[in-house]
């Protein structure tokens, strides 16, 4: 069974500086019915304008995976972990014990678009950490390319749960097979493009997901598909 999480259902806040959609419950943004799925508490799209962003402030106990979409982030934080990325740019943070952070737009011309991940740890208390990776987009073409795991295989970054993120480019028509393991649940975050997961369809901004144990197919449209994929526990 496939439910979805459709964009213009997601909580939107507009600050000016900051556009944001929230696929979860967050700051402002209250809905009981979505405050997580799984360890899966946060999926926030947002739009950061020229020269904005967000000043320093403290997360504690979450594991924090941002995905740049366009434009240019600059990230410095506690653990002298810093830089800016950009598209194909992923990084993860450990908040642990404690970790305060900056993430602003690098550019005064250009807008930042990103996608942030909030993962509650398998623990808490964790030492704080950071890392950042620069991932070539080829491996994604037409099949699932790791970006973040608890073990970091394949040159992914490493992450305090049992949990894998990955991420898919498709040509229109191209289909990929996605496994559900008995006691594991799947979301699939739609961030450019359309497809059909197993007879549901799925736009740009949608979410999508399924705690059925078995095989579906994710399946391109007409416009290609690029996606996230959460295999989690």
């Amino acid at each position: 069974m496939i439910t979805l999480r459709p964009t213009d259902e997601r909580g939107h806040i507009d600050h000016g500086w900051l556009d944001a959609r929230h696929s979860f419950s967050f700051g402002r943004y209250v809905d009981r019915a979505h405050m997580g799925f799984g360890p899966l508490r946060v999926i926030n799209e947002d739009r950061v304008a020229p020269g904005a962003g967000f000043a320093t402030h403290p997360h504690e106990n979450m594991e924090i995976i941002t995905y740049v979409l366009e434009g240019a982030l600059r990230h410095d934080d506690s653990t002298g972990g810093g830089g800016v990325l950009r598209r194909h740019d992923v990084q993860a943070m450990t908040a642990g014990a404690g970790i305060t952070h900056s993430e602003k737009n690098a550019s005064t011309t250009d807008a930042l678009r990103l996608i942030q991940i909030w993962i509650m740890p398998r623990e808490d208390g964790l030492p704080p950490a950071y890392a950042d990776r620069r991932f070539d987009p080829g491996p994604a073409e037409g099949r699932l390319q790791t970006l973040a795991s608890p073990d970091g295989r394949n040159g992914s970054l490493v992450i305090n749960q049992d949990a894998t993120l990955s991420r898919v480019f498709l040509d229109p028509g191209e289909s990929v097979p996605l496994t559900i393991e008995n006691g594991r649940r799947l979301w699939v975050q739609a961030v450019a493009g359309s497809a059909d997961l197993a007879g549901a369809g799925v736009s740009a901004g949608d979410g999508a997901h399924s705690e059925t144990p078995g095989e579906i197919t994710l399946s391109a449209g007409e416009q290609g598909l690029e996606a996230l994929i959460f295999d989690l526990p």
